[in-house]
């Protein structure tokens, strides 16, 4: 039986894409590319000497942009930074908190510590979406525990910190045991497919088409992104293409008598692929129209 957070209608953001908060001429033109989401960021992509002046552009832009196409996110800082209670008190203060569709955590690791600030975030902003991104081997031994806070709704990997933090290569084999981690937390926590983390290449669409169907098919149902023409090619990776959703069409049409074990394309099918067609479809559904043409 699938939970209330699999068969809710509503769509799930794809493409996120960071923006520096310090890079306030960037913020319209980055909602502009279509991204389902923008990410303010004020962690890693600002400079320590440069916080409170990212603070200082989003609020300043949040306040006179009442509305944009996409979903506004902020990054704050580490939980266990300084800086972090410095976004607390700057969020406090920050008029209009509606406008802000959601937070990122980074570097989540620690449960009751989290949990605390989930509460807190919620106290201000009831309707907020709040992402956990797993990016440090510590975070990855507490998963199941971070996925299950209540008022959480999704994780995110930070591939990039976590290579770092446990001295690995940035390969698909080095991040395979933690991204199987992340999908499996989240789908006993009933959060949605968790977000993927970026990939570096900027003009090799190539690459990130290869990133993207990679993540996908362990599980992963969005990506984070660093460059706006990364947007595209993300998109399609993670929405049906064409030869499935054909597929799912001759599935719905061979069951329409009420059989659950019919024949498609000299092969049998059964319920579980049968409920897999119908998810494809629902995907496709829900999100607007691109060009599904399978990504490089």
């Amino acid at each position: 039986m699938q939970s209330d957070r699999l068969s809710r209608k509503a769509p799930l953001a794809i493409s996120y894409l960071f923006v520096p908060g310090n890079r306030p001429e960037r913020f319209a033109k980055a909602c502009e590319a279509g991204p389902d989401a923008i990410i303010l960021d004020l962690e890693d992509a600002v400079h320590p000497d440069s916080k409170a002046a990212a603070r200082d552009a989003i609020r300043a832009w949040q306040e006179k942009t009442p509305n944009v196409a996409c979903e506004r996110y902020i990054r704050l800082n580490s939980v266990s930074s300084a800086l972090f209670d410095q976004d607390l008190s700057w969020l406090g203060d920050t008029r209009y908190p509606e406008r802000c569709d959601g937070i990122f955590l980074p570097k989540a690791e620690c449960p009751e510590a989290l949990t605390r600030v989930v509460e807190g975030l919620l106290a201000w902003q009831p309707a907020l979406k709040i992402v956990a991104i797993i990016e440090t081997a510590k975070g990855l031994q507490q998963v199941e525990s971070i996925a299950a806070i209540a008022g959480l709704t999704r994780l995110a990997f930070g591939s990039l910190d976590f290579s770092l933090d446990i001295n690995c290569s940035q390969t698909p084999e080095a991040f395979l045991f933690a991204r199987n981690r992340i999908v499996l937390a989240s789908r006993t926590a009933d959060l949605p497919s968790p977000i993927d983390g970026v990939t570096p290449a900027i003009s090799d669409l190539a690459v990130v088409g290869k990133d993207s169907h990679y993540a996908r098919s362990l599980g992963f149902g969005a990506k984070l992104c660093i460059h706006p023409g990364q947007l595209a090619t993300v998109q399609r990776a993670f929405l049906p293409d064409s030869r499935q959703l054909a597929w799912a069409d001759r599935v719905m049409r061979a069951v329409a008598t009420g059989s659950h074990a019919v024949q498609v394309d000299g092969e049998m099918v059964d319920l579980p692929l049968i409920e897999h067609a119908q998810r494809l479809l629902e995907v496709a559904s829900l999100h607007a129209p691109v060009d599904r043409a399978d990504a490089c």
